[in-house]
């Protein structure tokens, strides 16, 4: 098996390397850092499989670098592994479309060679796998994505939600919408503040102004009980207090 490594650590990159080249049947053909330099490489010296990191020195991810792979290698083999348990790349993993041909497990879990060469040999075989813990990750991952607060919004609210987040006033965006009447905008407000959750209590129109602000810029359906604490939903649909990263609460 001709195997690349990509692993930006040099000390893990380095045993891996020996210890996958001691079993025998695995030849390294190239040990890199950085997602950008992997498809150049591939298309160098042909690889059998990949085994790569997902988070990498350089603008490109793992996961970024198999899709540049792919598109000029369709399903070349490649296992990932991380330790990172960040939503965003589960998200990205879940819209690169890499459908077979690959395995991705926790670091961790899965870097011994006796533990790592079946998933090699499998990926290389077509057939896939994903740790257990990565895959309640990615459900997570997906169901929070189809909750996403701008779902609930049809096509002009949320142009509007995203110049309101921006602190437009509803002059500006009117005008930059082409509406003549800005109270068009105030009833388009009326209608993002129904969908989230914002007008179902007393809260003013600042106040809901304020926290639909807060809501496009984090991405997530959240929403604050009556003693004003911020809560947020999770992939398993359940709403628990959530510490805002800009104060530490």
């Amino acid at each position: 098996m001709r195997l690349l490594i990509v692993e930006d650590n040099p000390r893990l990159c380095e045993a891996m390397a020996s210890g996958l080249q001691a079993v025998g049947d695995v030849e390294v053909v190239g040990a890199l850092d950085r997602g950008e330099d992997v498809l150049p490489l591939c298309l160098d010296h042909s690889p059998d499989a990949i085994l790569m990191d997902v988070q990498l020195e350089g603008e490109m991810t793992g996961i970024d670098a198999a899709i540049a792979v792919r598109r000029e290698l369709p399903r070349l083999p490649i296992v990932f592994y991380s330790i990172q348990d960040d939503d965003d790349y589960y998200r990205r993993f879940r819209e690169s479309g890499i459908l077979s041909h690959y395995a991705y497990v926790r670091k961790s879990n899965y870097l011994l060679p006796a533990m790592v060469l079946p998933l090699l040999h499998d990926a290389i075989a077509g057939r896939s796998f994903v740790d257990p813990e990565i895959e309640e990750r990615v459900h997570e991952v997906r169901t929070l994505d189809e909750q996403s607060p701008m779902a609930l919004l049809e096509p002009t609210e949320r142009d509007v939600a995203l110049m309101l987040a921006r602190g437009m006033t509803n002059e500006q965006i009117a005008a930059s919408m082409g509406f003549r009447d800005k109270r068009t905008i105030s009833r388009i407000n009326g209608q993002i503040y129904a969908a989230w959750g914002l007008a179902d209590t007393t809260t003013d129109e600042k106040v809901a102004r304020t926290r639909a602000a807060i809501i496009v810029a984090t991405g997530r359906m959240l929403s604050w009980d009556e003693e004003g604490t911020l809560l947020a939903t999770d992939g398993r649909g359940e709403a628990t207090e959530w510490e805002a990263p800009w104060t530490g609460r």
